[in-house]
Formats: C-alpha cells, sequence, structure tokens
C-alpha cells in the first residue's frame, strides 16, 4: 500500500445548503488534513480513505454567519472541534466509485456514500505523479444534530435540511 496525502493547495472541502428555500449559501472548510492509502490509485477499490476537517476553520464568506454555524446552535465548535469521515468500503460502479464511510459531526456517526468520479493522473513539472478525484454527498443536517432553524413568515425555514458535500482533490504521495 502506498500512502497519499491531499495536495490542499490544489483541493477544496466544500459544502452548500438551500437558504430560505429559495438560494444556496456555499461554504468550505480551510483547515482539513485527509490521508488515502491504496495499492493502485488507478482502482480505488483498493482504498482506505480518512478525512479530518477543523469546524473552526468554517468560511462561507460571513464573518457573522461563520460565527453562527460555529456556535452551540450548530456545529458546537467548543465541543465537537473537528468532523470525521473513515472508508469502510469502496465499489466501482463504471469509471466512477461509491465510497461509503463512518461521518463524525458532533459525536453522532452515521455511514454516508459519497459518488467519486475519477479526474485522471499526471506527472507534474517536478516529476511527481498527481492524481485527481471529485466527490459529493448529500447528507441531512438534523440526523447530526445540527437542528437550529427558524420558520419564515412566507412558510418555508431559513435553512434547508439537505447538506450537500463536494470535495476536489489532488493527491500527491506522502512525503
Amino acid at each position: 500500500m502506498t500512502k497519499w496525502t491531499v495536495d490542499q493547495s490544489h483541493s477544496t472541502v466544500g459544502f452548500e445548503v438551500k437558504h430560505m428555500m429559495v438560494s444556496k449559501v456555499k461554504g468550505q472548510f480551510d483547515g482539513y488534513t485527509a490521508t488515502v492509502e491504496a495499492a493502485d490509485l488507478t482502482d480505488l477499490t483498493t482504498a482506505n480513505i480518512a478525512f479530518k476537517f477543523d469546524v473552526a476553520s468554517l468560511n462561507t464568506h460571513s464573518v457573522d454567519r461563520d460565527n453562527h454555524l460555529k456556535s452551540a446552535d450548530f456545529f458546537d465548535v467548543e465541543n465537537f472541534s473537528d468532523i470525521t469521515f473513515q472508508s469502510t468500503a469502496i465499489a466501482k460502479k463504471g469509471d466512477d466509485y461509491k465510497v461509503t464511510g463512518d461521518l463524525t459531526i458532533k459525536d453522532v456517526t452515521k455511514p454516508v456514500t459519497f459518488d467519486v468520479e475519477f479526474g485522471g493522473k499526471g506527472t507534474n513539472p517536478w516529476g511527481v505523479e498527481v492524481y485527481g478525484f471529485e466527490a459529493e454527498a448529500k447528507i441531512n443536517r438534523e440526523e447530526f444534530g445540527l437542528t437550529w432553524n427558524t420558520t419564515l413568515e412566507t412558510g418555508g425555514v431559513l435553512v434547508g435540511k439537505d447538506i450537500k458535500i463536494l470535495v476536489e482533490m489532488q493527491v500527491n504521495p506522502a512525503s
């Protein structure tokens, strides 16, 4: 097995959620670590994948919203500083993959499946082989204890239940 790390300067871990039932708010975690161990990255079925997101690094480009999301109303960063994902099964479907694993938010662990697309491999200008992947999953935030919301006068709610997690990553051999 070869160990790979995510190249953070060429990767993004983001999310999006419906706002007021009419638009989407997008954000990302600026701080995270990830490792991939695999015999062959062109066949992810041999891989072991682990992510750890630093909740304090959450960034939606709105300081007030970020502070609210970090508060006890949502992520409660003072008591739950990390979100983790550990793969448990990987299945190939055509050229793509279904990566299932345990996602933990606020001490609640649930199985989640990411749809993963292999972007390809290449060699960077320094002679290092790199691989690219895109992954997406949808979770119900309320199942992870993220239940704060408010009802709108016009009907509906301020924050949607479904959160889309979006990962674009380039991995490099671990040094």
